[in-house]
């Protein structure tokens, strides 16, 4: 929930109202109130516009959202998860992320 306790938190010190923002993103407010707790995803294009709206860098929300987004997904398989993450990472600097000695199981 790292996306939804940021926008909380830059939300409150905004002093905004979860509708006001609700109307911008043009959904209700009890589905912006589940955004915020966690209990639902935002899409993309809802994320671009808080960053706007709250003054905060889109990467830094993007990246927040990204996080929740694979949690969600890995949350079950913490194991394989960590062995993902490991030839993602590796991918991301240019390495092999295939060792076609180590067989995963």
């Amino acid at each position: 929930m790292l996306f939804a306790n940021k926008i909380r938190q830059l939300r409150e010190e905004k002093q905004l109202l979860q509708r006001q923002l609700a109307t911008v993103l043009e959904i209700d407010t009890p589905m912006f109130s589940k955004i915020e707790r966690g209990d639902r995803r935002s899409k993309r294009e809802q994320v671009m516009i808080l960053a706007e709206i709250l003054q905060v860098c889109k990467d830094e929300l993007l990246a927040l959202w990204l996080a929740d987004q694979v949690m969600a997904v890995v949350a079950d398989e913490k194991e394989i998860a960590r062995k993902a993450w490991e030839m993602v990472n590796n991918n991301l600097n240019g390495k092999s992320n295939v060792n076609k000695n180590r067989q995963y199981r």
